[in-house]
């Protein structure tokens, strides 16, 4: 009787989990074809999903090769990383097969021994894309009749399911199936990047719990069947129990395999033994890797520096070390940024690598505005901390890094100075600023407030990638949040003074969507196609940049409201000015002048070379206000270079971009040489040419 009892219990316990999954999944499957529906009907999507992956039904991957920019220079790991991907790629003509294969289709390898045995499966697996979209529409004609007599097809079904992903982990000898290209080249990217997604999605969580809350459901009323079913047998079992001693445990008996013996841990300075716990790891499964975390898995050297700015913001300067290189790259993220940004490619594609592997020092700073609110006071309201704008960030972020790499360097290169106590005639190495976006105007800002104050800025050259600071070009989404954002900032600045997610459960909200986005094309495309509304059109990868780890619960960039109301400022007045503080009386006390500073007015004061970059896509920063920064600086008499590409706003930082990479590559090298040497390789050139 309690086996029946047991058999019907499993098979009902079965029926239910495969009845709420495809209740769940036929959900999923709505809402994924609803957003296609809206995606067809939405104008402009083609650009804007243009060269996006993850929004077509079938996202395509290419796969990584060596760019240009590490033909020279590239180190030994990444070179072995890229040879072991190219190594995988079944898609080379060696691995051709007798028989006749689809174009899509990569043939097995002559070295598996069961290439031809898994022919036939893998055509079944390769012909099975229609078959789910038949089933799916009978089960909804015949639900009935398939509910009641397809219980065991069902139970078959979700018994693969359960074992198809053991078997592929344990690396077992089964045969192994043929997959398509694009396939094999996400596997490539998997191997190559490991800035990937290492969480579940909430879909995947509702699956999980579900699992887990039926499997508690049944084994509840398994066990209060049992006791109804077999009586005397639970009476006996009440009655030991009962029995046993006071503390609880019962007796070890060696014929009795039901008994529980603890587990224990031997050690040799407590030889007594210690139960075990078992402890979940990361139970929520949200990917929250720092930029450490990203550099130290991919192989590279890594160092933290805490940086106190002078207003008492605590910072994080991370470094990429390369202790005896003379030649410094300093990168600086933009608005809603942090380093992550330069080293989320991973080995290939970004900025941060590339650089290192060039031979640069390479060190990545943070401005403020964490939602950890780290400064040196510990009971810093809220209020208090927000309450900065972007002269802050070129006033007291940027100088206290910069003195903090020069100190580091001078300490580690003092071996070619006259004595460790004196300061070195000339800087003993040369320092390269790479900014994006907000970055680009703090460091601007920065350079020319330390040349008015007489205070050397020990930069050798810019390189601004879609700088900020002019904005009177921009689309009418921004133009209307910046006059919305100057006549609410007296009602709105005391009760907003920051925009963030302020909860553990919303930021691990948008962690697991950003998974979900990329587990469903539609959605994702849907969602990427809205907010490029908001910002104006622009293509950038926005629903990748939701993925980016350093979006998770723990800790997330905040921007302050100053800041946004600082850039609306510079929308109005079209100049690129410092922060006008309301009043003229405020303005004096700061400035000494009625009105706020215009920088573009002190572009004379930049000494160094500096190179502009454009995005031709991008709506955030459009390419004529970038042009803007190079018309004033060559007014001004300032060694400045334009260049512009077809990329997005976030394409400078985000994306693989081959060409941008091999630029900025190209520009660091004149680093090198000084400018005097660099005037002097000009002028000899000249001679040569008129001799």
């Amino acid at each position: 009787m309690q086996r029946i009892v047991d058999n019907v219990l499993a098979v009902t316990k079965e029926s239910v989990k495969t009845f709420t999954y495809e209740s769940l999944n036929n959900i999923v499957r709505f809402i994924n074809g609803f957003s296609a529906l809206l995606l067809s009907i939405l104008p402009g999507k083609s650009s804007i999903l243009e060269g996006i992956h993850g929004w077509e039904l079938r996202p395509s991957f290419r796969g990584p090769r060596l760019p240009r920019w590490m033909e020279d220079g590239v180190s030994s790991f990444n070179r072995l990383i890229h040879e072991l991907s190219v190594d995988t790629d079944t898609s080379s003509p060696d691995y051709t097969s007798a028989e006749e294969y689809d174009d899509d289709i990569i043939p097995l390898s002559p070295s598996s021994q069961s290439s031809r045995a898994s022919d036939s499966s893998s055509f079944r697996m390769h012909d099975s894309g229609w078959r789910p979209v038949i089933r799916y529409i009978i089960s909804w004609m015949l639900f009935p009749v398939t509910f009641l007599l397809g219980i065991p097809i069902l139970l078959y079904t979700f018994a693969s399911r359960r074992v198809s992903p053991t078997t592929s982990s344990t690396g077992t000898s089964e045969p192994s199936h043929r997959r398509t290209s694009k396939r094999i080249q996400t596997l490539k990217d998997d191997v190559v990047q490991f800035a990937t997604d290492r969480r579940r999605g909430v879909i995947e969580d509702l699956h999980l719990a579900i699992e887990i809350s039926i499997e508690s459901a049944f084994d509840v009323v398994q066990k209060a069947t049992n006791c109804i079913v077999t009586p005397f047998e639970t009476i006996r079992k009440v009655l030991k129990w009962v029995s046993s001693h006071p503390d609880g445990r019962v007796e070890y008996s060696g014929d009795d395999p039901s008994a529980s013996v603890p587990t224990a841990t031997l050690s040799d300075s407590d030889p007594t033994p210690q139960e075990r716990k078992t402890t979940v790891y990361h139970s929520l499964n949200t990917d929250a890797r720092t930029c450490r975390d990203v550099i130290t898995e991919l192989g590279y050297p890594y160092e933290a520096i805490r940086v106190v700015t002078s207003d008492g913001y605590v910072l994080l300067l991370e470094r990429i070390p390369r202790r005896d290189s003379r030649k410094v790259v300093y990168l600086q993220h933009g608005i809603l940024d942090s380093s992550m940004g330069w080293v989320s490619n991973g080995v290939v594609g970004s900025p941060a690598f590339a650089a290192f592997d060039q031979g640069c020092d390479v060190y990545l700073g943070n401005f403020r505005g964490l939602i950890s609110r780290e400064h040196v006071n510990k009971n810093i309201s809220s209020r208090q901390y927000w309450r900065y704008s972007i002269n802050e960030h070129g006033m007291e972020d940027i100088p206290a890094m910069i003195e903090k790499i020069h100190e580091v360097k001078n300490s580690e290169l003092k071996a070619d100075q006259p004595s460790a106590e004196e300061e070195p005639k000339e800087q003993p190495y040369r320092l390269c600023a790479v900014c994006h976006s907000l970055g680009g105007a703090a460091i601007l800002m920065y350079i020319i407030t330390r040349r008015i104050e007489e205070k050397p800025h020990r930069l050798s050259r810019l390189i601004l990638l879609s700088p900020a600071g002019f904005h009177q070009d921009s689309t009418f989404v921004f133009t209307s949040i910046g006059f919305i954002f100057r006549l609410s900032a007296p009602l709105v600045a005391p009760l907003f003074p920051a925009f963030y997610i302020p909860t553990r459960f919303f930021r691990m909200l948008l962690n697991k969507l950003a998974r979900d986005f990329h587990n469903l094309p539609a959605v994702g495309g849907l969602v990427q196609t809205l907010m490029s509304y908001v910002v104006g059109g622009d293509s950038s990868n926005w629903v990748g940049v939701i993925g980016i780890p350093h979006y998770n619960m723990n800790d997330m960039p905040g921007v302050s409201f100053r800041v946004a109301l600082h850039l609306a400022q510079m929308k109005h007045s079209r100049k690129f000015m410092m922060f006008d503080y309301g009043s003229a009386a405020a303005n004096m006390e700061v400035y000494g002048s009625r009105e706020p500073l215009d920088l573009g007015e002190y572009y004379g004061f930049i000494d160094i070379p500096v190179d502009l970059v454009a995005g031709h896509k991008d709506k955030v920063i459009r390419p004529s206000m970038v042009r803007k920064h190079y018309q004033v600086m060559k007014e001004s008499g300032v060694e400045v270079s334009y260049n512009e590409f077809e990329y997005a706003h976030l394409d400078f930082t985000f994306s693989h971009r081959e060409e941008l990479l091999a630029y900025v590559m190209s520009r660091l090298r004149l680093m090198g040489s000084s400018l005097k040497q660099q005037h002097a390789q000009k002028a000899t050139r000249g001679k040569r040419h008129t001799v």
